[in-house]
């Protein structure tokens, strides 16, 4: 079966043909990777070569939030961000992929699954605690959102390169959110197998 054979979104399949042989060679090295670390695709993968050029700045963008080298941010809270956001906006997509990736770096299915229902409940130290809160105001209340979130931030420990990465992981999230939820796109059943 090939690369684009599945349909994965409401959208048109991507045509292998209408990708340029640089970029589809870089979007094959990267499902290739996934599938060596993860054991799963990320199905985005196979839905966005439709508009490759994007595609390809999404990832650059993505990657420069969520490599392990040159960010400020574990990647642990990233991923707890990102469940806070996305749980907000009702993003199912979001939250089957990240809880896996969250359940896989830390663990504790119980926490996270706790996390995706409701942070508020969950066992957070002070600095999650204050990245939490700060991911649901800036992604339920935008239009309240004020210099006192900085202050917040730092009063919680947050250096100014910690608070403005946290700033771009919850746009981020916030930004993927709604155009995930408007392709329709299905997640890889593999992920609901690494639930437990």
């Amino acid at each position: 079966m090939g690369m684009y054979d599945e349909q994965w979104s409401y959208l048109e399949k991507p045509k292998i043909e209408k990708i340029p042989p640089d970029l589809q060679a870089y979007f094959e090295e990267n499902v290739r990777k996934q599938e060596e670390k993860l054991g799963v695709v990320n199905t985005l993968f196979h839905i966005l070569p439709l508009n490759p050029i994007q595609f390809k700045a999404f990832l650059d963008f993505m990657y420069s939030l969520f490599n392990t080298k040159n960010t400020y941010l574990d990647l642990v809270d990233k991923e707890m961000i990102g469940l806070v956001v996305s749980s907000v906006n009702c993003c199912n997509y979001c939250l089957t992929t990240h809880s896996d990736t969250l359940r896989r770096l830390t663990k504790n299915p119980v926490w996270v699954d706790t996390l995706t229902y409701n942070y508020r409940s969950a066992k957070l130290t002070k600095k999650q605690r204050a990245l939490c809160d700060y991911a649901f105001r800036a992604t339920k209340y935008p239009d309240e959102i004020t210099t006192k979130e900085v202050d917040l931030l730092r009063e919680a420990g947050f250096n100014d390169h910690e608070i403005l990465e946290a700033s771009f992981v919850v746009g981020f999230f916030n930004y993927t959110n709604r155009w995930v939820s408007t392709i329709g796109a299905i997640p890889n059943p593999k992920h609901n197998q690494n639930q437990r």
